[in-house]
């Protein structure tokens, strides 16, 4: 094979294998790492390098069975009230600011008026939180919604739009509405099943809670 297509091959696993360890979701890491060794692998064997491609068909190996773990564990999530603004909710919004700015503007949010508020928890591990306004008398405007980078995978997304309908309709309500510009956000809430409607003349997004 030509020597600058086996160097580019190198070069590419290389570039994947770093990628990889940017990621904050640990499962986006290893399924981009599996990809980046299993292409390093095939480099090492095409260039008689055996060390090179069974050390990195070993890191293929260990990828794959983190990642058969991942997907057949059990996780434990549910939604805690917040009752009150605690030390450790403030510590929370500050310790995360700088993300959360990425995709919300929070300068105007008042948790202590919020109709609904609730820490989401992941294996017993703080996760995120939401946060919620009534907007009219069956609807409510989710005004907060945050989850760290380390969970960011919607499982806690499809949980609380999902399985927690039944809290939500026991308040009376059974609609979502979503204002918002940010595009990482809009696409995480057509992920989740919002679609896009006009609510009093503005751009908003909205589900139903059914």
């Amino acid at each position: 094979m030509n020597q600058a297509l086996l160097e580019w091959i190198g070069y590419t696993a290389s570039l994947i294998v770093l990628v990889s360890l940017l990621m904050s979701s640990v499962k986006k890491l290893r399924w981009i790492n599996l990809v980046g060794a299993l292409i390093f692998g095939v480099y090492g064997f095409m260039i008689g390098s055996m060390p090179t491609g069974f050390m990195n068909l070993g890191i293929v190996i260990i990828d794959a069975y983190y990642l058969y773990r991942m997907y057949l564990s059990k996780e434990y999530l549910r939604v805690l009230p917040i009752e009150e603004d605690t030390e450790y909710l403030k510590y929370f919004l500050d310790f995360y600011k700088k993300d959360i700015d990425k995709y919300l503007d929070i300068s105007n949010l008042d948790l202590s008026k919020a109709t609904i508020k609730l820490y989401l928890l992941r294996n017993m591990n703080p996760a995120g939180i939401f946060v919620c306004d009534e907007y009219d008398n069956h609807s409510l405007e989710i005004v907060f919604d945050y989850v760290i980078p380390l969970f960011r995978d919607f499982k806690i997304g499809s949980f609380v739009f999902g399985k927690q309908k039944v809290y939500f309709l026991s308040k009376g309500y059974n609609r979502f509405v979503v204002f918002t510009d940010n595009r990482d956000h809009i696409r995480y809430l057509k992920k989740m099943g919002f679609i896009e409607s006009k609510l009093n003349g503005k751009t908003g997004y909205t589900k139903a809670i059914e």
